[in-house]
């Protein structure tokens, strides 16, 4: 089937990251909406209770992604997506149907766990498919998959103000059952992952995968997928060998504290740059900029649709050439400029006291630079390296972690963000323009360069290849001692 099963295969796994997106996109719409103001029915601490209804779900990701790393190791990958699907349809049915705003919120964390489950486990599946030389354009898919959910999720907001009642809002956050019922049924035909299936000792299952997902109609492919499958699974054997599943893995080894710092670290700055608080509040943000609430939406609309077309773009003509470490770089430098001059128009020109229209497209611009800058740095990369440093029998663990680091941050900068925009104003982005300076100086001087390696090949750029093969060594020597022993005394 080769190079195209393998893509329809990563794209079907995103409907998870699809999910995240949607919602993600949808519920800065929803808290903008009268007849959800009127649904919560408390005008007096509305800023803290619509900043709650995202921190909730955000919190609901932190523990999903937890748990994640356990179930993946358990169920595998394929399984783990269903798992998230699964709680998704609970999730997502007990926010359209909430009569009351306690109901929200637990269906907001019900969701928020499946999501966090998700946006764990299908960067992990896509890496662990994805043959090295497209690998960042495999893993992703799932960066461009949130942001088509993005993009609808802003529409169907935009077409939903002028329905009238509650249907405003049940109807936008019942959407999300079409495609979480999609992926549930459908990731069963997709195959497992075979690093997974390795580890479990079904070596078999794991070569027909892999010839699967390479085309294998010549000899030379043929030979070429069978070289991958034995490093695969020799590699594989010796980490069996060095290493548990514990958490302490992750810091056990200079290696390893290594590899779990530029995940935990990629995962971080993701959050520093700021995208999120434009997805959650951009509706606010552009307020500041002296939009109407109309205004407001209809340019978030467009926004969304800028992140997704750039990302495209970078993940099928850049990634995979110019690797990780460059782009992200360039987005850390990038955020610091556009956050400075965005600060400086709505310091010097407030809403309340200014009506400079061109103040307010140059602020517009900046905010749509930064999307452009995350698709083509933090958005795609962040997922790519956190998942492709770990060696397989931690990267369950590893990715759980990281993406768990991320969650962190993001229930933090959406829970405070609507209340810092309301307080403090313009100095809030004063942050942002901090914390891209600090991450572009760590980012240059302890991240590497992982392009076009082989996952199994990370143990070269960290550090700990020679730790494996002593190990593996090892191990054979003392199992041929053992079935000579086992001779002798027969």
């Amino acid at each position: 089937m080769g190079l195209l099963f393998n893509i329809f295969a990563a794209v079907f796994a995103s409907i998870g990251s699809f999910l995240f997106g949607y919602d993600s996109g949808i519920i800065a719409s929803v808290i903008t909406f009268d007849s959800f103001k009127s649904f919560i029915n408390n005008p007096g601490n509305y800023d803290s209770l619509s900043g709650a209804v995202v921190s909730t779900f955000t919190g609901g990701c932190f523990f999903g992604a937890a748990l994640a790393g356990w179930t993946n190791d358990r169920f595998g990958r394929k399984r783990s997506i269903q798992l998230g699907s699964l709680i998704a349809l609970w999730g997502c049915a007990m926010q359209a149907g909430a009569n009351n705003f306690a109901c929200m919120l637990i269906g907001r964390i019900v969701a928020g766990f499946a999501i966090g489950i998700l946006s764990m486990t299908v960067p992990l599946y896509n890496t662990e498919i994805a043959p090295p030389k497209i690998r960042g354009f495999i893993v992703g898919l799932a960066q461009q998959m949130i942001g088509i959910g993005f993009i609808v999720a802003n529409w169907v907001g935009y077409g939903c103000q002028y329905l009238d009642g509650n249907t405003e809002w049940r109807l936008p956050l019942g959407l999300q059952l079409v495609p979480a019922f999609l992926l549930l049924v459908g990731i069963q035909f997709m195959p497992y992952s075979p690093r997974w299936l390795l580890e479990q000792g079904r070596d078999e299952e794991a070569r027909e995968v892999i010839y699967k997902l390479h085309d294998v109609s010549s000899p030379d492919a043929k030979d070429a997928a069978e070289r991958e499958f034995v490093e695969m699974r020799d590699s594989i054997k010796a980490e069996v060998v060095v290493r548990s599943r514990s958490l302490s893995d992750l810091w056990a080894t200079r290696a390893m504290m290594r590899r779990t710092f530029v995940a935990v670290g990629v995962q971080v700055f993701g959050q520093f740059s700021g995208i999120n608080v434009i997805n959650y509040f951009g509706p606010k943000m552009y307020a500041s900029l002296g939009l109407n609430a109309s205004q407001s939406l209809l340019v978030q609309g467009i926004y969304g649709a800028v992140g997704p077309i750039t990302n495209f773009f970078f993940i099928t003509l850049v990634l995979d050439t110019v690797g990780r470490k460059k782009p992200l770089l360039f987005g850390a430098g990038s955020f610091v400029v556009t956050y400075s001059i965005l600060t400086a128009i709505v310091a010097c020109f407030p809403p309340e006291t200014s009506s400079n229209h061109p103040a307010q497209r140059a602020g517009i611009a900046m905010i749509f630079l930064t999307s452009i800058f995350f698709s083509v740095s933090f958005g795609p990369v962040s997922w790519t390296l956190a998942s492709e440093v770990f060696p397989t029998r931690n990267r369950s663990i590893g990715t759980s972690v990281a993406t768990c680091a991320n969650w962190a941050f993001n229930v933090l900068f959406s829970q405070v963000s609507n209340m810092a925009m309301t307080n403090i104003g313009w100095r809030y982005y004063l942050v942002f323009i901090i914390l891209n300076a600090i991450d572009f100086t760590v980012m240059l001087l302890f991240f590497p360069e992982t392009k076009g390696k082989t996952l199994e090949e990370m143990a070269v750029v960290f550090g700990d290849a020679d730790e494996l093969q002593d190990a593996a060594r090892q191990h054979t020597s003392e199992k041929v001692d053992d079935d000579k022993h086992v001779i002798e005394h027969v």
